[in-house]
Order: C-alpha cells, then structure tokens, then sequence
C-alpha cells in the first residue's frame, strides 16, 4: 500500500571526490592535531565506586544462586558450573572497574 518495501530501487548518485591540487604535507604548525578521545566510562570516583560494587554485587548473586543447589547436595551439572563461571567473571570486571588499571598508566592534573 503505502510501503516503501514496494517501490522501484532509484540508483543513489553519489558525488566525485575532490582532487587536490598537489600532495604536499602540511607544515607542523599546520598540521592538525587529534582530539583526545574521550573516555569510554566516567572517570569520576563516585561512578567507578557504585558502578564496580553494583558488578561485584550481581556477579555475587549470580555466583551464590548457582551454588545454592550444590549446598543442597545435587550434583553439579554443566548449566551451574558455566553459571558460576560468569559469575565470577561479572565479578571480576566490577574490580577491574574499582582499580581502573588503565587510568592510573598516566596521572591528569
């Protein structure tokens, strides 16, 4: 009806690049610098703080609700273990998060 599912395909026309006039470098005081890239997670301690204990809790909660069954006396099967196992993991990026082994490389004032 009403689709554009339905229309005819038009070919895009896309533009002709530039071409310089001569490839010549550009001076060092000319030349552009990057930008710093700007940093994945917050930096501040606050966010690092909640948002690494929050890892380290739910990597807990997942950890201990797999081991639940197994205090119980169950054997344990591959479904717990692997649960376990990511469980851990989690865990282990919320202290990853809390050491910030990345931002202590070099200190910004």
């Amino acid at each position: 009806m009403g689709s554009s599912l339905f229309r005819p395909l038009q070919p895009k026309k896309f533009d002709e690049p530039p071409v310089a006039a001569s490839p010549v470098p550009p001076d060092a005081s000319e030349a552009p610098t990057t930008p710093e890239q700007a940093p994945l997670f917050k930096n501040c301690w606050s966010c690092r703080v909640l948002s690494g204990s929050g890892l380290i809790g739910a990597g807990l909660y997942v950890y201990l609700v797999a081991r639940k069954p197994m205090k119980l006396g169950y054997a344990p099967g591959p479904g717990p273990i692997a649960q376990m196992v990511i469980g851990i993991s989690i865990a282990c990026w919320g202290i990853v998060i809390l050491a910030d082994p990345k931002g202590k490389a070099y200190r910004v004032v």
